[in-house]
């Protein structure tokens, strides 16, 4: 018999969805059950109930309208790799580097922890729709959680609401998420996934990577699994569009690993020799990709809003995203002025006096603490973005020209390159990496592989995402370009080369003329890289041909070291490794 606070559901909920959510709630035992829509009249509601019980914190109406200000536990600041399960049948489906656990031992677990997890709670039922209404790669998901925090996010990060009802119908392919906060402890936090049941479970965080269920882990790691299955690409990828003056669009897709700017350059403003061409946003972290009819790559960004991190957010280096967050907008762990206004380090002001830090503590300037968590976020509607693309509303996506993989590196990899071809544009991605920082735990300066940027995302085995990669270049007809760019390469002064931010913009215009085949290149060991004449340096201070050149040099006695640092990522999975990587890697010693 179906639970009594199941009496009453909406009409446009289909019996399928009912069957899951009546033993969720038998499971959960919450107090209550709200089912969202997605309205603006529940928004007001939800926000008064967040502030009442403290979840929210209100912001100066006049200076942040709509704003909110939240703060997490301090012990749930951030994703918890070490904690993320990839639930399949076979530890070879989950491969070497994601955390396998076997299914049903899993959901045992996970049942002992939910079992009664929300009595004296409210279970908030939240369908969301990932991608727009009406488009052939959207998906509906349905998240079950206590969080009225997590609701008010998926709100903005997600179409919610009633718009996924209609798009499932009376289907049940649906991704299935339960949320439950649980106690907020590390010793009881897991998030798990179960692809083969399109399925999520998150409990013990009430952190947004962890559970904002349709971000990371239903866009990448069910997404990537789905993908596989069904022919298409889910990837940790911004989505971008290239304006001419003369009107002509480019769509552009790039991965870059955490902490190299993909929001920056998404939102990029070209400089004043470049102010008659724009840049419009589409997605600033996930691209789903789907060959067209017409032969060609078609991406969309399935989410619907923002949520970035904020320190070293502010009017130099991304004033698009500083216009974004300029209203309805969430703060999370940032610090908070006396004023009702938030700060963080990086911001355009200079550090308050006095403020509260991230914590609610008193904090003074010249303190040796941050005041804003270095993890701390915005979680924005994408509305808000005064650079968002016309097409971002277009169900089948925009045609995707070029694809870009970028990482962190001080030396070794040249400014820009162009692959070969799909094969060799493929080991670029599969080999790119990033160096640690000194916020990063490891040796400083060692580089981190992550394929695609997609390491701590893929929901299946790295290797045979390889694959899935190489095999998609037969189902597309005239496939996209693949870069290889490094805005971070520093001289032996320690100083960056290249200005980076909207000196961007010049990379981007060669990558346009290549795909458009205006312009040529030399031919390297690394692949095709810019000819001084067709790279555009003009109004440039203090950059001219010579450092052009120093920032492209293909140091030879640096790349013997970097084949031999590649190997590493490939001999763990070398089981599963398309040869065709094996055979990219000896064309790259040949070259060399």
């Amino acid at each position: 018999m179906i639970h009594p606070l199941l009496a009453n559901p909406p009409a446009i909920v289909n019996p399928a969805v009912l069957r899951w959510i009546d033993q969720q709630v038998q499971l959960t035992e919450p107090d209550a059950v709200v089912w969202c829509d997605g309205s603006a009249g529940e928004r007001d509601r939800l926000q008064a109930v967040a502030v009442a019980d403290g979840t929210l914190i209100p912001l100066n109406p006049d200076k942040h309208p709509g704003c909110f200000l939240h703060r997490s536990n301090p012990n749930d600041v951030a994703r918890v790799e070490q904690l993320t399960y990839i639930c399949t049948p076979t530890e070879e489906e989950a491969g070497p580097t994601n955390n396998w656990a076997e299914p049903r031992a899993m959901r045992r677990r996970l049942d002992e922890l939910c079992r009664g997890a929300m009595r004296g709670r409210t279970l908030y039922v939240v369908p969301y729709l990932m991608g727009q209404p009406g488009s052939p790669m959207a998906k509906v998901g349905v998240e079950l959680t206590d969080s009225v925090y997590v609701v008010l996010n998926m709100r903005i990060m997600t179409r919610m609401g009633d718009v996924a009802w209609r798009h499932l119908g009376d289907g049940d392919d649906f991704n299935r998420g339960l949320h439950c906060l649980l106690d907020v402890d590390p010793e009881r936090r897991l998030i798990c996934h179960f692809p083969q049941d399109n399925a999520i479970v998150s409990v013990g965080s009430g952190y947004g990577g962890n559970v904002l269920l349709g971000k990371k882990c239903l866009a990448l790691r069910i997404g990537s699994y789905l993908g596989r299955r069904e022919g298409w690409l889910a990837e940790h990828m911004l989505i971008l569009g290239v304006e001419s003056p003369a009107g002509e669009k480019t769509y552009i897709a790039a991965a870059f690993p955490s902490a190299c700017g993909k929001t920056n350059f998404a939102m990029l403003v070209p400089p004043a020799r470049y102010q008659d061409w724009k840049i419009w946003t589409l997605g600033d972290d996930i691209a789903w990709m789907r060959p067209g009819v017409d032969g060609v790559l078609h991406a969309i960004n399935p989410e619907a809003g923002y949520f970035g991190v904020a320190p070293g957010t502010n009017a130099k280096t991304n004033p698009n995203a500083m216009r974004t967050i300029a209203r309805d907008t969430i703060f999370t762990n940032v610090a908070l002025r006396p004023d009702g206004t938030v700060w963080w380090e990086g911001h355009d002001d200079p550090p308050p006096a006095e403020c509260l830090d991230w914590q609610g503590r008193p904090w003074k300037a010249g303190s040796t603490e941050k005041a804003a968590h270095p993890n701390s976020r915005f979680t924005a509607p994408m509305a808000n973005n005064p650079s968002l693309a016309p097409e971002t509303a277009l169900p089948g996506g925009v045609p995707i020209s070029a694809i870009i993989f970028g990482g962190r590196r001080a030396s070794t990899l040249p400014l820009v390159c162009e692959a070969f071809n799909w094969v060799h544009g493929v080991f670029l991605g599969a080999t790119m990496g990033s160096e640690t920082t000194a916020a990063a735990v490891g040796t400083v300066g060692q580089v981190r592989r992550d394929p695609m940027a997609m390491l701590p995302f893929c929901g299946y085995n790295i290797g045979w995402y390889f694959r899935h990669w190489l095999n998609m270049r037969k189902r597309i007809v005239q496939p996209p370009r693949i870069f290889q760019v490094n805005w971070f390469r520093k001289g032996d002064d320690g100083r960056f080369l290249w200005p980076g931010f909207g000196e961007n913009m010049r990379v981007l215009k060669w990558i346009v003329d290549r795909c458009h085949g205006r312009v040529g290149a030399w031919e390297t060991p690394l692949g095709w890289v810019p000819r001084t004449q067709d790279f555009d340096l003009g109004g440039m201070e203090n950059f001219g041909p010579p450092e052009f050149e120093t920032v492209q040099n293909i140091n030879l006695e640096e790349w013997r070291r970097e084949v031999l640092s590649q190997d590493e990522l490939f001999m763990r999975i070398y089981s599963q490794l398309p040869k065709e990587m094996i055979f990219q890697r000896e064309l790259l010693v040949g070259r060399l």
